[in-house]
């Protein structure tokens, strides 16, 4: 499984945001700390805004917030509206499909399992959690120069 950057970087942006509950951030700070183009935070954040997990204000006050508590915000849902697919072999897509082993071979099965599991195991987990206990949010906003 491998998540492509788009998902990578909602998980960062989020991580950012509840890190900084009380104030909007804007798409540029975000984009400084952690190095990352401002231009694909754009498409990030309108894909989270657009999902409803970040509210989005423009304008001179404006900037990115959670639109909900960071507890209610799950990571296997965030990875679900980030992602394009979860097609792991060719045979997923049957419009694609061009492999001449589909009708008769036993790898789509334990695949199409996989993927649920690996979204199940994400769906046990919310954006709170990954914030860790109090040391560990303290760790993060420090090494993101956050305040």
């Amino acid at each position: 499984m491998h998540l492509t950057l788009h998902t990578d970087y909602a998980l960062r942006m989020l991580m950012y945001l509840a890190l900084n509950p009380d104030r909007r951030c804007t798409i540029e700070e975000i984009a400084e700390q952690y190095d990352v183009s401002r231009h694909h935070l754009m498409k990030v954040a309108l894909t989270l805004a657009q999902a409803g997990f970040v509210d989005s204000l423009r304008g001179r006050n404006g900037g990115l917030q959670l639109s909900r508590a960071a507890g209610q915000i799950g990571i296997g849902a965030v990875v679900r509206a980030t992602e394009d697919n979860f097609d792991l072999v060719e045979c997923f897509d049957g419009a694609s499909n061009t492999c001449c082993l589909a009708p008769a071979c036993q790898l789509k099965q334990p695949f199409t399992e996989a993927v649920k599991a690996f979204l199940a195991v994400l769906d046990r987990y919310t954006l709170a959690d990954m914030l860790g206990n109090p040391a560990t949010a303290r760790s993060l906003r420090r090494l993101l120069g956050a305040t």
